[in-house]
């Protein structure tokens, strides 16, 4: 049974509730999904545990790797989950944790040849680790964005006010935003096109800086966007907007600046080589602390919630949004919840949003204060296009039935006709060793109008 918990603020009238959809879990740290009806939770200690659509919690861990992470602080332990966009043909994931040195590592993992609901324990593959000179800080969140990299937050290294200065240093991997390339080489490559690609004595798959402990990161799925929300250290909490179309490299300016204040100003640049939060918000009055990044709603079942960008802060029961209002960034207080301790939100895969608790170890499925639309059916056709990034031949395929004349199309980015034709199988194999790297937009006509994907050629 559904209990719903919501209790505002005085001052405030709430557009959303909050609903149990799960409980019973260790210290939740992040959530995902895997494209299918599930929901996935990471528990600090080492846990994968698996949720199905109706709530239920299935006994058995996805994954269990407890015996090689250390979760002694309270920032360490099984950090990040993110799922190959190809999951469900190659079975891959990822994870972010601290292993028993204290260290960050990035693997993959398989899932079962025999069971979909447990991951094989023994196929881990070490994708990339770097040392943690101290406890906390350790960021751990892991993306894949719309071009098919994976991203990964990494925090300063530790200990206050980024002691080595490790957010501003190009030359190592900690406080920033990783990009890297996990299908182009192994166990990864770095893109080309990443910011310091091509400069010596800088690690190249620095995507962006500045950065102090960036605990949640999200991409907007309809826009591809990217928010990275900054914990602060004594007095600001921060959320930083990337938009789809930058070329990496924004510096978000720790330790010179916590928000939009001086910190420690010492040998840096001027302010305007810095980019400064869409949104801050102060410690006090209210005793807030750290602040929890969500994703933008871009479910079917709310309109009235979608284009809002949901946070929490961690040490007060309250969520916030934000909302481009013609280049202004307008904020909705939602006011103060029964529980507290938010430490991560998650997006099913319909774009409907949760949000799990720390201390009480309950998922919760965030609804608006209006009716409900039907959640779409996912039981029809589904259109799949894969692999993107594509190196030379990719697929087409539709769960159902592809028609001897469904269109095919391909461009350029600036409306260039280079491809058409039928689709002729199902899957239908399309070559595209003869062109050159780069981006490609494929349209698909199907009986219920045209499909359009961005497609990334290595």
């Amino acid at each position: 049974m559904l209990a719903i918990l919501f209790v505002p603020s005085p001052s405030v009238v709430s557009q959303i509730r909050l609903e149990v959809f799960a409980d019973g879990f260790s210290r939740p740290v992040a959530l995902a999904s895997a494209g299918d009806s599930r929901m996935f939770v990471v528990e600090q200690e080492g846990r994968i545990m698996v949720v199905d659509s109706s709530g239920n919690t299935h006994p058995e861990p996805f994954l269990d790797i407890a015996g090689q992470i250390t979760a002694v602080g309270n920032e360490q332990g099984l950090l990040g989950l993110a799922f190959h966009p190809d999951y469900a043909t190659n079975g891959f994931f990822y994870v972010n944790y601290t292993d028993v040195n204290g260290n960050t590592r990035v693997s993959r993992f398989s899932v079962s040849g025999t069971n979909p609901g447990q991951a094989d324990q023994e196929s881990e593959f070490p994708i990339i680790s770097f040392e943690q000179p101290f406890m906390n800080h350790n960021g751990g969140d892991l993306k894949f964005g719309p071009d098919g990299y994976l991203y990964i937050s990494t925090g300063d290294g530790g200990s206050g006010g980024d002691p080595g200065n490790r957010a501003q240093d190009l030359a190592t991997l900690l406080g920033k935003i990783l990009r890297i390339d996990v299908d182009g080489g192994s166990p990864y490559a770095v893109p080309a096109d990443n910011p310091f690609a091509g400069i010596d004595s800088v690690m190249k798959e620095i995507w962006a800086l500045g950065l102090r402990n960036p605990w949640r990161i999200s991409f907007d799925r309809e826009t591809g966007d990217l928010w990275i929300a900054d914990v602060g250290q004594r007095e600001v909490e921060e959320i930083n907007f990337q938009p789809a179309a930058s070329a990496g490299g924004e510096n978000y300016g720790w330790r010179c600046y916590e928000g939009s204040n001086p910190y420690n100003t010492e040998d840096c640049l001027e302010n305007g080589n810095y980019i400064f939060p869409v949104h801050e918000y102060t410690h006090d009055p209210g005793g807030f602390c750290s602040v929890t990044g969500g994703y933008v709603y871009r479910g079917l079942q709310y309109p009235s919630l979608r284009g809002h960008y949901f946070f929490a802060d961690y040490c007060r029961n309250r969520i916030w949004s934000l909302q481009d209002h013609s280049g202004t960034w307008a904020v909705t207080d939602h006011g103060q919840f029964q529980d507290n301790t938010f430490s991560t939100f998650g997006e099913d895969r319909n774009g409907e949003l949760y949000v799990a608790a720390l201390s009480g170890g309950t998922l919760y499925r965030i609804t608006a204060a209006e009716t409900a639309f039907p959640a779409p059916d996912r039981t029809g056709p589904v259109l799949r296009v894969y692999p993107n990034p594509v190196t030379d031949r990719m697929w087409i395929e539709y769960r159902g039935i592809l028609e001897p004349d469904t269109q095919i199309s391909l461009y350029t980015p600036e409306g260039k006709l280079l491809i058409s034709g039928d689709t002729g199988g199902n899957p239908r194999e399309l070559n595209l060793e003869h062109l050159s790297p780069g981006i490609y937009i494929l349209g698909i006509r199907l009986s219920d109008g045209m499909h359009f994907h961005r497609i990334v050629k290595h």
